[in-house]
């Protein structure tokens, strides 16, 4: 038990390098849009969602409605119950129903990456080790981002705040240089994003995110639909 935890947090140790500092661009970010450091802390525990926290800060800043975060926290993390589906192949015997709920909470893209690559099934408490220092990683990058957001020049932390975004970007060129679907699907989402922007401004940034990244997935799986395992479309 020991020793698969202490194995998690030694996996864990380069996600949660790179969470501190993405996470302290969300900090930045969740400070300028009025929330108070504790608040942006809080959001970054109880939530641990990258895209989803920096779309949800966007439509608090804006005022927007529960519905619209409902919504667009369901598209944007729906992922994350396709990789938890995925990820019970890799489950040893000892993963009951309570340290599968326990554990899904800490399902990222990068904990999901590197928990799948292992040679032989996980245990409870590997996960738990490898869900922890990443924690810590995202929320300590948080709270060192919005404390510096307050502290700080506004020029600094307008410069410092495009961490996350940068972030984004390098998550979606490679598998877009990769796979033409990708790329059209990014295109797609990008300019469809443009149209609420400039001219359907009367859109509220929530319902905006929703249907950009809803028409950009439709539009590309009618175009470009995934061939099944038998090559068929």
């Amino acid at each position: 038990m020991k020793n698969n935890f202490l194995k998690g947090i030694i996996h864990g140790i380069p996600i949660a390098l790179g969470y501190l500092s993405v996470s302290f661009g969300f900090g930045i970010t969740a400070v300028r849009a009025g929330l108070s450091v504790l608040a942006a802390v809080g959001i970054s525990a109880s939530n641990l969602t990258s895209a989803g926290q920096a779309a949800g800060v966007e439509i608090i800043a804006a005022g927007g409605t529960l519905i619209e975060m409902a919504l667009t926290q369901l598209i944007i993390n729906l992922r994350y119950s396709l990789m938890g589906l995925s990820l019970t192949q890799k489950l040893d015997d000892s993963f009951t129903v309570p340290h599968r709920m326990l554990a899904s909470f800490g399902i990222t893209d990068e904990i999901f990456a590197v928990a799948y690559a292992q040679p032989h099934k996980v245990s409870p408490f590997y996960m738990y080790g490898l869900i922890l220092i990443s924690f810590i990683g995202w929320t300590s990058g948080t709270f060192l981002g919005a404390a510096a957001g307050q502290a700080l020049p506004p020029a600094f932390t307008s410069a410092m705040g495009i961490l996350l975004y940068g972030m984004f970007i390098a998550i979606i060129i490679p598998p877009s240089r990769k796979n033409i679907s990708i790329f059209g699907a990014v295109l797609a989402a990008a300019l469809i994003s443009l149209l609420f922007e400039y001219v359907l401004t009367e859109v509220s940034v929530g319902f905006a995110i929703i249907i950009s990244a809803s028409a950009a997935a439709a539009l590309m799986a009618i175009i470009s639909p995934v061939p099944d395992e038998e090559g068929e479309k």
